[in-house]
């Protein structure tokens, strides 16, 4: 079983910035950011496949940065430009089995998953 700790969510006016960060207890091949907003479904935010091969989703990107660092077996998300639509709970996501690039932004991907850290964004 892969453990996932995520950390440095908080809260941040518009316009600010974030960088979360999650560690992971093993090398793991695929890694990634979802976000729950309250109420509304996880959805996928950014994934790293571990071979300096990205995907965003498409209301971050520009604003958003994902990179790792494996030898620390840790995944970050550098956030810019927050605004109040970025308000959620952000679940970092890692899986081993192998899978589809169109894929890895799809919560069915990943089996193992952080217990999130919070991030509000004020206007």
């Amino acid at each position: 079983q892969v453990q996932l700790v995520e950390s440095g969510g908080g809260s941040v006016q518009a316009g600010g910035s974030l960088t979360l960060s999650c560690v992971a207890s093993e090398y793991i091949v695929h890694m990634a950011w979802f976000r729950q907003p309250a109420g509304k479904e996880r959805e996928g935010v950014a994934a790293h496949n571990g071979a300096d091969s990205t995907t965003y989703a498409d209301s971050v990107k520009g604003r958003f940065t994902i990179s790792r660092d494996n030898a620390r077996n840790s995944l970050y998300l550098q956030m810019n430009s927050l605004q109040p639509e970025d308000t959620a709970v952000y679940y970092c996501a890692a899986d081993r089995r192998p899978t589809f690039w169109s894929r890895l932004l799809q919560k069915k991907t990943y089996n193992f998953w952080g217990r999130g850290t919070r991030v509000t964004v004020s206007s």
